[in-house]
């Protein structure tokens, strides 16, 4: 989408040709000759850049002064200086103030081009910093080969250009965050804010000061507005995590947010407007929620346009391998710790899990091997190294766990009966995957499922 910059300037004609010039490469322009219709402009939808002349004719305040106001207010716009009678300790000043640049008039409209093109640049990249800083490097990658996980990759790729609002839905641990940034990162939005809003851990209280943001009293004397999360997303992407744990009052006005793309701050009674993309999760089931009377059907209708729900981990066993390498490398460069192999047996048994925590658990389950667990980094780690909430729950056969009961047995039931659990086992193991069980266990297609049929043993259940 077009970047939004405003153009502050007393001379009229100065402020025509910035915008010529701007528009001529594609950004949408707004101008203002005076410091309050600035704050007001800025106030009411938050720009992307701010070009800022220094000596402002019959304004309240000068450039410096506004420039002031604009760190304080809405800290993170990135502002470049004009002046024609500007000096070396006046741009030095500015700069010190929070300004990207100083321009001195008359400029070259490349130069002014190349400014504009590289402060937006370096804003993007300090908001993204700060996120990193805040929440740690986000997983931004669909780790895995299997057809759940490449259905949904697919998804992703086609509903992300379009924009639609997308609701993500999904067990705790599964990924729901990843796919929202996904549809950021091949969004049209890419270059804007990714802004995260956890309503789950968000006080009611709180809610709307944090959407919404705060201004005049009802934030004290002498403090500055808060912006909130909608217009720090101006330009790019809202995802409101567990949206079901939203109040209902916020919720209405959400719905408002979501048609009118405008909205007031809490306590202020200014419009502001915003261009932004929402995208929802949640865990549980919305439709009972509407049924109970603790969710809005409208909010739900305007989210739920694009459903995309994202696989548990025991949906998708066969991506564990894959997910479990990825999670060590990170591990390795975060820790500093060379990698380890994991054994077949200690895989086998990652995979007949059920991982009630979903990719979570695992990812914390790697951390924990790679630190804690026994041996030499050259050794492998064997199954008797996993945790025991692993090889407790996992199936008797791959587990090790006592078989006594098979020994009570004549011959050919015992192994009836081995037979049959280990083949449960890999079957579990491999998803339901005929020819992937077949081709570990060393048997035909066919001849295992002549063995599954006279075991009865059902694949699909």
């Amino acid at each position: 989408m077009a970047h939004d910059i405003l153009i502050v300037d007393d001379e009229a004609d100065i402020r025509l040709l910035i915008e010529g010039v701007l528009q001529d490469e594609g950004y949408e322009t707004r101008s203002v000759a005076e410091s309050d219709a600035a704050l007001e402009s800025l106030r009411t939808r938050r720009p992307h850049l701010v070009i800022l002349d220094i000596w402002l004719q019959n304004s309240r305040m000068d450039g410096l002064e506004l420039l002031e106001a604009i760190e304080r207010e809405h800290s993170g716009v990135p502002v470049v200086m004009i002046s024609g009678h500007g000096t070396i300790e006046t741009a030095v000043k500015a700069i010190k103030i929070g300004a990207y640049d100083f321009i001195e008039k008359p400029f070259k409209a490349d130069r002014l081009l190349l400014i504009v093109e590289r402060a937006i640049e370096a804003s993007r990249l300090r908001r993204e910093n700060e996120e990193l800083r805040l929440r740690g490097v986000p997983e931004t990658e669909l780790i895995g080969k299997s057809s759940a996980i490449n259905q949904l990759r697919q998804s992703v790729q086609k509903v992300a250009p379009t924009g639609s609002r997308v609701l993500v839905t999904g067990a705790a641990g599964t990924g729901k965050e990843v796919v929202a940034r996904q549809l950021h990162a091949n969004s049209r939005r890419a270059n804007g804010p990714f802004i995260v809003l956890n309503c789950a851990t968000m006080h009611p209280d709180r809610m709307e000061s944090e959407l919404f943001g705060q201004e005049g009293e009802s934030i004290g004397e002498g403090s500055a507005n808060k912006v909130g999360t909608f217009e720090r997303a101006h330009g790019g992407t809202l995802f409101l995590d567990e949206v079901a744990d939203m109040p209902l009052e916020t919720q209405g006005k959400i719905v408002r947010v979501l048609q009118e793309q405008t909205f007031e701050r809490v306590g202020g009674s200014r419009r502001v407007e915003v261009d932004v993309r929402v995208i929802a999760s949640t865990n549980r089931d919305l439709s009972e929620l509407i049924g109970e009377g603790r969710f809005r059907e409208d909010l739900y209708y305007r989210l739920n346009v694009v459903p995309l729900k994202v696989p548990s981990l025991r949906e998708r066993r066969e991506d564990i391998p894959h997910l479990s390498s990825y999670f060590m490398s990170r591990t390795s460069d975060n820790s500093g710790l060379p990698v380890r192999e994991i054994s077949e047996d200690a895989m086998a048994m990652l995979q007949t899990y059920d991982w009630p925590g979903n990719v979570r658990q695992l990812r914390n389950m790697i951390d924990w091997l790679l630190i804690m667990a026994p041996g030499s980094a050259s050794e492998p780690i064997a199954a008797d190294m996993l945790p025991s909430e692993i090889t407790s729950k996992s199936s008797a056969v791959l587990s090790g766990a006592s078989n006594s009961d098979i020994l009570a047995l004549p011959l050919r039931q015992a192994r009836e009966k081995f037979e049959k659990q280990y083949l449960e086992a890999q079957i579990n193991r491999f998803s339901g995957n005929i020819s992937r069980t077949a081709s570990f266990v060393g048997m035909e297609r066919s001849a295992l499922h002549r063995k599954l049929r006279l075991l009865g043993i059902n694949p699909e259940r």
